[in-house]
């Protein structure tokens, strides 16, 4: 069974590695929409694979490192483009979150990636 978590971030960002005058050079913002999908079998006795409020906590620390923060300050999100947020989110909560089977970062509402680890 697979079941996702939805989270959104608002963050800053600015990609220092794209070509001279690419729009995202210079500073800007988004509304990222984050999502967790965990994949694992159903509990028989509580009839999920995962309560979403231990999700949700055990995300909260790296949401609270992202959300209303500027992303190239971050350690390891020096170029935070979709693709490497997606990586440093899965790094940051594979440790918490076993059962976690992909990272989808929404970066604009027609945008984005999917990460399925290493």
């Amino acid at each position: 069974m697979d079941i996702f978590k939805v989270f959104t971030v608002e963050a800053a960002h600015r990609l220092p590695h794209v070509p001279e005058g690419h729009k995202c050079a210079r500073l800007h913002g988004h509304s990222f929409r984050i999502e967790l999908h965990l994949s694992g079998p159903v509990d028989p006795q509580a009839g999920w694979v995962m309560d979403f409020a231990d999700v949700k906590a055990a995300f909260k620390p790296i949401y609270e490192r992202l959300d209303h923060h500027y992303l190239n300050d971050i350690p390891g999100l020096e170029n935070p483009t979709s693709e490497q947020l997606a990586k440093w989110i899965w790094d940051q909560a594979k440790p918490l979150l076993p059962l976690l089977s992909a990272i989808v970062v929404h970066e604009t509402c027609t945008s984005g990636c999917r990460y399925t680890g290493p």
